[in-house]
C-alpha cells in the first residue's frame, strides 16, 4: 500500500518535505517501518510496567537530535531491521499472548500511517491498551490520526527555553510542538482510568496521558518553568506527572566536535539539590505527582538491549 504521507513528509514539526520512498527524510526513515527490539519491558512507570511487563516496541530513527540520547544506537545510528506491516501485527499480539500489559509504541512517530495500517487489521484482536511513547515532538496533526487508536499517552516535555533545545536537542521550536502535543492528548484520553483488579498491588493505568520530566544538569530553573506553564495550563488531574532523576552521560565519544563542546555542560549525574528542587517546586503548584524516581535512579540499566530480541 502506498501512503501520500511519506511522499512529501511532514509528519513531524521538521517537516522536512523529503520524498520518503526515494530517500531519508531527517528522521533517517525511509517508508519501512524499522524496529531494534519487540519484548516485555519492565522499565516504564508502574502503572504501565506492572509485573506482568509492557509489550515495548522500539522503532529506529527519530525526527529529534537529543544529544544525550540513552537510545543513541537506534535514535542516532539507526540501528533496526526492517519489517512489513504483517510482521508487526504478529508481533503485537505475540506480546500480548505473552502477557503484556500494553502495546507499548516507542518513537513511532515516523511510521504513524503504516502503523494506524497495522493496528485495524489486529484492533479485533487485541483487548489491552496502546501506548504511544514519544519524545514530544509532535505535530497537532499525527496527534489527531491517532484519535480513536492510543489508549495511553506516554509523552515528554524536555526543555522550556529555545536555546536549551536547541543546544540540546537540535528543536528550537521544541516546547511549542510539546506544549501543544500535550494538551492534545490529554483532550483525546480525559481523565487517567485505571484497571481495578483485585489483589493487584499496583494499579495499571487503562487509558489517559502520563507526561515525563527528565531534570537535566544545570537545568532545574527551566525545568521550574515547564512545572509553571502546566500548573497554568493544565487541568489539575486531567494527567499523570512523572519527574525523572534517571539521566545518566553516555555516547559522548560519539558526538561530532560541536556537540561535544555542549555535551561538555550537561556532562555529569544530577544534584540531589537540583532534583528535589524540582519536585519540591511541583508540590509547591499542587501538581500531583504520579511518579517520582529516587535519586540514585540512573545508570546504563535503564537502556535496554537493542538486540533485535523479539523480530525474528
Amino acid at each position: 500500500m502506498r501512503y501520500t504521507e511519506y511522499e512529501e513528509c511532514k509528519l513531524c514539526p521538521r517537516k522536512c518535505g523529503i520524498n520518503r520512498y526515494e530517500e531519508m527524510g531527517y528522521c533517517k526513515c525511509t517508508t519501512n517501518i524499522k524496529a531494534s527490539r519487540a519484548a516485555l519491558h519492565y522499565m516504564e512507570e508502574p502503572c504501565i510496567s506492572g509485573k506482568n511487563g509492557s509489550g515495548t516496541i522500539f522503532f529506529s530513527g527519530c525526527s529529534l537530535g537529543c544529544i544525550f540520547c540513552q537510545n543513541y544506537k537506534i535514535s542516532r545510528e539507526n540501528f533496526g531491521i526492517d519489517i512489513s506491516t504483517e510482521k508487526l501485527a504478529d508481533i503485537m499480539l505475540r506480546l500480548q499472548d505473552m502477557g503484556a500489559n500494553n502495546i507499548n509504541l516507542v518513537t513511532g512517530s515516523m511510521y504513524v500511517p503504516t502503523i494506524l495500517r497495522c493496528l485495524d487489521t489486529v484492533k479485533n484482536k487485541l483487548y489491552i491498551p496502546i501506548v504511544y511513547n514519544t519524545g514530544g515532538y509532535e505535530t497537532a496533526e499525527n496527534i489527531q490520526r491517532l484519535k480513536g487508536y492510543v489508549d495511553i499517552y506516554l509523552t515528554d516535555i524536555k526543555y522550556f527555553d529555545s536555546e536549551l533545545s536547541s543546544r540540546y536537542l537540535g528543536a528550537k521550536n521544541y516546547f511549542k510542538y510539546a506544549s501543544e502535543a500535550a494538551r492534545l492528548m490529554i483532550r483525546q484520553t480525559g481523565v487517567p482510568k485505571f484497571y481495578e483488579k483485585a489483589g493487584e498491588d499496583e494499579k495499571m493505568l487503562k487509558s489517559g496521558t502520563i507526561i515525563r520530566h527528565l531534570v537535566m544538569p544545570g537545568s532545574r530553573k527551566d525545568s521550574m518553568n515547564i512545572l509553571q506553564w502546566m500548573a497554568d495550563n493544565l487541568e489539575r488531574n486531567s494527567y499523570l506527572i512523572s519527574i525523572m532523576s534517571q539521566y545518566t552521560p553516555v555516547h559522548s565519544d560519539l558526538l561530532n566536535e560541536r556537540d561535544k563542546e555542549s555535551f561538555s555542560k550537561i556532562n555529569r549525574l544530577v544534584t540531589s539539590f537540583e532534583y528535589n528542587s524540582v519536585v519540591d517546586k511541583a508540590l509547591e503548584l499542587g501538581i500531583d505527582l504520579g511518579y517520582m524516581q529516587a535519586k540514585e535512579s540512573h545508570g546504563r540499566k535503564y537502556t535496554p538491549d537493542f538486540d533485535l530480541q523479539g523480530l525474528d
